[in-house]
């Protein structure tokens, strides 16, 4: 008995706005219906004792120590830009006057 009908693969395929034939759906169902017992079946091994991961190999972090360097004075960031205003750089509009 399969785990997924047609019916509930159409109604996937229409929220993912996906068009499928009628041939397309029957293997779609054959294939998630494989797909749901395998997870069923890992579901099974997993034990209580065995911890969930998230990767086969552990991970490390390669990223620097992250160190407060000083940084830009608003007076020095806007020394280089074309236009300023109000201690901020200016742009020009892009937007229409109503909003």
């Amino acid at each position: 008995m399969p785990n997924i009908s047609r019916a509930e693969v159409a109604h996937l395929a229409k929220l993912a706005h996906l068009a499928v034939t009628d041939e397309e759906l029957d293997v779609f169902a054959g294939q998630l219906d494989q797909i749901l017992d395998s997870v069923a079946k890992v579901g099974e091994v997993a034990g209580e004792d065995i911890p969930p991961t998230s990767h086969a190999v552990p991970l490390t972090n390669v990223f620097r120590d992250d160190v407060v360097r000083p940084g830009l004075t608003q007076q020095q960031a806007l020394s280089g830009a074309p236009a300023a205003e109000e201690g901020r750089f200016r742009v020009p509009r892009i937007l229409g006057e109503e909003q």
